[in-house]
């Protein structure tokens, strides 16, 4: 933003709040007027009937009568008194010959009377005071509240002006994000790198032939740091940052949305070089088909968006980089060479990400030295976001706790009460439901000790957590996998049922606590079957395909209903293979058992180690 820029600001931002002022002042006096003008210097007025008016006119105490819209106000005396008086007009005809006639207190000695005569407005006045004026009035009403809910627009305070971007921009001296920020990202940050080096030394490039690209697309899961890495290329750049979001184009008027992505363009190349970053890109790049639905003001906003992206010199260095978690849904025109060049892939980070990813955000905590390796194992697939949320409840917790640094425990902690809810320390359970929540999970860490392609048992503990959860059994693998084979998928299968199965081997009983593990259990089927081909019957055929990837995992069918039927009979049959096979192994360790669940209860709380050496006893 240049020196004129921010001068101009403040005046065009004062004068129109003085406009808009002087309006409130103005509909405020108003008001006020008509409120209170009637009871300004009005008597005191008693209603009474007209007999009583006719009284005091016979009996000549009345001083003065005036007929004004069906009403008879007369003053007359009362104990020396002037009185006011309001009665009804009866229309009688002989009331003027009455008042004539009848004496009064007057110095005349006559009653002074009149009729006051409505006041006619001129044709034109009336006009301009019952349409113009209203008309006026309530229509910058509207329009001020239209701006609001627009989110204020990018000319703060003047509500009559359209069209104007709402982009935040940040000069180059505002951004002191840089690439030292973000971490689990290290592929994206190459890709980037380049973008920057172009901004920096853009002969280095042009000598050859090559362009700058137009446009790069960021793809992935919420929370993998978009928006930040984002800034981290303008920071890191040292160019002026346009940032919006994209249903900040989206308007209630067709052809607004297209007027804000034009003077988006505008400011972005009268300060180019400089990046510009669209967030939740789909908003407005959705497909233009049935699909979705028919939307003209999105579909005038994307074809102007198509239509500057083409139109802008890239030799000028302006960058477009835009954010989404709905890739497929993105229309085609939008991605094609020429616009947005690149798609940069945001995944979740993996093991060494996530140790990054943690030191990076300890630096703002006061901490002492942390178990990386055993925090970043126990979060896989986790954002860079979940992780700045665990650290900070860690240092939350630190507090309430009145110590001076973050520990191990403490991250350990805030990890298992963001993804289960913090504990229930005052939930009684009676000792039988103890009884079989004890076995409940150690049944389940059983079975997946007994396996061999089964991640290792971390934790057990049957306190009760406030996502209803009134224990959990917690596996962590010793490294990062990439990769599941149809085996370890089976035992994993088999891990699921180990609760209910232990509640029906040991206590003979079936509880409603096996309901999240039948439902990670039919999912984990039915994707071997129809997502990752493991079945001897439809072998490598799809059936199932996977929507909103990033969002969700959604699926659709891809099979006929009858196919979908014999589907769903695979999958009861690996589910109640994996049960038999939960079922075998607690009857064959019903000793062991039987002293960890009796050691859960005691301990509440026990690790995988103090399991394991209970079942290895002799």
């Amino acid at each position: 933003m240049n020196k004129n820029d921010k001068n101009d600001a403040p005046k065009k931002l004062n004068n129109s709040n003085l406009m808009l002022g002087f309006f409130w002042i103005i509909i405020v006096l108003i008001l006020l007027n008509g409120l209170l003008f009637p009871f300004i210097n009005q008597h005191k007025i008693i209603k009474t009937d007209y007999g009583t008016f006719m009284q005091c006119v016979n009996e000549g105490k009345v001083l003065q009568v005036e007929l004004k819209d069906d009403y008879v106000y007369f003053t007359a005396l009362k104990d020396n008194d002037t009185v006011f008086y309001q009665t009804g007009d009866m229309n009688d005809p002989l009331l003027v010959e009455n008042l004539t006639k009848a004496d009064s207190p007057n110095e005349s000695g006559k009653i002074a009377f009149d009729k006051t005569i409505p006041k006619q407005n001129s044709p034109v006045l009336n006009f301009f005071l019952w349409w113009i004026l209203p008309g006026v009035f309530f229509y910058l009403i509207w329009m001020y509240a239209q701006k609001k809910m627009m989110g204020g627009g990018g000319d703060k305070g003047n509500f009559l002006s359209f069209g104007k971007s709402d982009a935040k921009i940040y000069a180059d001296s505002q951004i002191d994000t840089t690439f030292a920020d973000v971490a689990g990202q290290d592929e994206a940050k190459d890709e980037l790198m380049e973008l920057v080096d172009f901004l920096h030394n853009p002969k280095k490039y042009t000598r050859i032939g090559a362009t700058l690209p137009k446009g790069a697309l960021l793809v992935g899961p919420p929370g993998t740091g978009k928006t930040l890495i984002a800034r981290a290329v303008a920071g890191e750049a040292k160019v002026p940052f346009f940032a919006i979001s994209g249903s900040e184009f989206v308007q209630m008027f067709v052809g607004m949305g297209a007027a804000k992505v034009r003077d988006l363009f505008k400011q972005a190349n009268e300060k180019a070089p400089c990046i510009i970053f669209i967030d939740e890109i789909d908003a407005i790049g959705k497909r233009r088909d049935n699909l979705y639905g028919g939307n003209d003001e999105r579909e005038q906003t994307l074809n102007q968006l198509l239509t500057e992206m083409d139109g802008f010199d890239g030799s000028k260095g302006v960058v477009i980089l835009g954010a989404t978690n709905q890739p497929d849904s993105l229309d085609k025109a939008l991605l094609r060479p020429g616009r947005f060049d690149r798609r940069i892939q945001m995944e979740l980070p993996d093991l060494e990400g996530r140790k990054a990813i943690f030191q990076v955000h300890l630096k703002n905590v006061q901490h002492e030295d942390i178990n990386l390796d055993l925090v970043g194992r126990l979060t896989v697939g986790s954002s860079g976001a979940d992780i700045a949320n665990f650290v900070n409840e860690a240092a939350l917790r630190a507090v309430r706790l009145n110590k001076d640094v973050v520990s191990t425990s403490d991250i350990e902690e805030s990890i298992e009460t963001v993804m289960a809810g913090g504990q229930k320390k005052g939930s009684v359970i009676s000792p039988e439901e103890r009884k079989i929540i004890s076995y409940h999970e150690i049944g389940h860490a059983m079975v997946a000790a007994m396996q061999t392609h089964s991640a290792p048992v971390q934790k057990i503990t049957i306190i009760p957590r406030t996502s209803g959860a009134l224990g959990y059994t917690m596996q962590v693998d010793s490294g990062e996998k990439y990769l599941m084979s149809k085996q370890e998928m089976l035992n994993r299968i088999a891990t699921l049922t180990g609760g209910r199965s232990a509640e029906e081997i040991m206590c003979n009983v079936e509880t409603t606590g096996a309901s999240n593990d039948i439902e990670q259990a039919t999912r984990l089927a039915r994707a071997m079957i129809t997502q990752y081909g493991m079945s001897d019957k439809y072998d490598m055929m799809q059936l199932e395909t996977v929507n909103n990837r990033y969002l969700g995992d959604d699926t659709s069918a891809t099979c006929s209903s009858g196919t979908a039927a014999e589907v769903d009979n695979e999958v009861m049959q690996i589910i109640r293979d994996a049960h038999e096979k939960a079922k075998k192994i607690i009857s064959e360790h019903k000793k062991e058992m039987d002293a960890a669940a009796e050691y859960l209860i005691k301990k509440e709380t026990i690790t995988g180690e103090e399991f394991m050496e209970i079942i290895n006893m002799k």
